[in-house]
This record gives C-alpha cells, structure tokens and sequence, in this order.
C-alpha cells in the first residue's frame, strides 16, 4: 500500500521531488532524479552528507523528499530525516530495512530488501543498488501513466540527440535540404541520367502534373545498360518503376526509414495534401541525423 500510496502523494503534490542518498545511493539518486525529470515529473538531486551542511536549502515548502538508503542506519540520513520532517515535508523511504530509523520515521516506506548482494564478499552494493534503481523506475513510469505522458511530451525534454529527433524530425525537415530531382515520362534517358547525376540523390522522379507516376533510380540505369548501350530507344516512362512507395511531407521522419527497412529501398519520394511531389528523402539523410 505504501507504493501505491506513495505514488498518488508524488501525483497529488504541487512541488518538486527531491531525492537524497549517499554513497552509491546517491548515484542511483542521481539517475532517478534524471528519470523523474525526463517524464515531467520535476525532480532535484540532494547529496545527503551536503544538506546536512547548506544543502538543506534546496527543500521548498511544497516539496516531497525521497530518501534512499539500504540500511537506513547512516548517521547522515539519522540527522537529516527529523530535519525534514520539522519542516513538514512528506518522506518516501527506499530502504532494505524497513525497521530501520529512516523506515520508520518515513510516511511512506518502500521496501527493496535483497537477501544478499551479486559481490562475491557481500559488500560491495550490488543487487541493493539494482533495487533501489528499479523502485525509482518504477515510480517515474506509474506517475507518467497517471499524467497520461506521450511520446509528444517526452519529445519535448529530449529535443537533442538521436533519440529526440525520432520524436521530431518530420520528412518536410529532410526534403527542404535536397534538390528536387524529377523528370517527364517523355524526357530522354540521357535526360535522366544527368538529372540523376546533377541532384546527386540516386534517383530521380517521373512526374505528370505534379503527381508521381514513377520512379527512376540509379540502380535502373544500370541494369538496363547491362542489356544495351542503345539508350536513345528508350525514353524515361520505358525503365521506370510504377507506383512507387511515397511518405506524406509531415509524416515523422522515423516512419520514412520503417518504410525503407520494410521494402528495401534507399529512397522514398514525398507528396503533399493534394498528393503533389515535393521531394525526396535518402536513407543517407537519416543515417546523417542520426535516426538510422
């Protein structure tokens, strides 16, 4: 009941979670707290040893404080705990002992007991700290269920890096940075050839009033000059692929390369609302933004 209970105080409250710890629970307080805030739950790291000297600062009137010790015996977390609470700050106990001082001066106490750590001698925190880490996971993803956290929101917290761009990169994003190669289904294969070359994107589009009839690839080329050298017989409508696979221009980005991974192909062309071609995007595009 305490973690269910623990969680509606976190959910309920209108400050931030101040999580505490010290030695290797301070660094699984650290990447709780990181969690915490990545999944718009506000969250401030607070060194046990420091907040006994100064740090005791960072704790506002509305803020909920999660203290985190296997033993629940350290002298730091005995001087700190009884200052919280004059405070009168809600504490949430992650602890291997809940007979200990912190567990039972906690309001809420979480209980990540482990019969005995992975170290070989028993000592060094193991299977403990695996615990405590998995407890804070645990709240941070019962609490974004509960704030009905999307992907959306997540986006908005991990705008750098390969993994924000999958939640933001759009294909209108990549196609503005290319050319626009395209020709008619009458143009000769020579035509073809140079607007391939020239857009220097392996590919080039068969338009027809602006809609995508076909499409022509390097890879096209190719094999048809394996056939023969009598290029001037052919036209681009003769060796283009019909009904190529196309990508709305503000469909995210990530949807392209499932596109590309599901029919193995490297390029996908890009329509808009009136279905008309705007572009295209390379696989070579996404492995640049780092999507790949």
């Amino acid at each position: 009941m305490d973690f269910e209970n623990a969680v509606k105080y976190i959910y309920n409250f209108k400050g931030r979670v101040i999580v505490t710890g010290i030695g290797k629970s301070a660094n699984i307080a650290t990447k709780i707290v990181a969690t915490f805030n990545s999944t718009g739950t506000p969250a401030v790291f607070m060194h046990a040893a420091d907040a006994i000297h100064g740090d005791l600062g960072n704790v506002l009137e509305d803020d909920v404080v999660i203290c985190i010790s296997k033993s629940g015996n350290t002298p730091e977390i005995k001087v700190l705990v009884p200052l919280i609470k004059n405070y009168g700050n809600k504490i949430i106990a992650i602890t291997g002992n809940i007979d200990s001082f912190l567990g039972k001066n906690a309001d809420f106490t979480l209980n990540t007991y482990v019969e005995k750590e992975a170290c070989p001698n028993n000592l060094a925190p193991t299977t403990s700290t695996t615990a405590q880490l998995v407890m804070g996971d645990a709240l941070a993803v019962c609490l974004l269920e509960l704030k009905g956290f999307t992907s959306k929101d997540f986006a908005k917290y991990h705008p750098g890096g390969a993994l924000g761009k999958r939640l933001y990169l759009r294909v209108s994003d990549l196609i503005e940075k290319n050319d626009l190669p395209q020709v008619s289904e009458s143009d000769t294969i020579a035509k073809v050839i140079v607007e391939i070359s020239e857009k220097r994107l392996g590919v080039t589009a068969v338009v027809k009033d602006k809609k995508v009839i076909g499409i022509i690839t390097d890879g096209d080329i190719r094999r048809m000059l394996s056939k023969t050298t009598k290029i001037d017989d052919f036209v681009a409508k003769d060796i283009m692929g019909k009904n190529p696979k196309t990508i709305h221009k503000d469909a995210m980005a990530v949807e392209a390369l499932d596109t590309m991974e599901n029919n193995s192909i490297t390029q996908i062309l890009a329509v808009d609302d009136a279905n008309n071609y705007v572009g295209v995007v390379h696989l070579h595009d996404l492995i640049k933004e780092g999507i790949f």
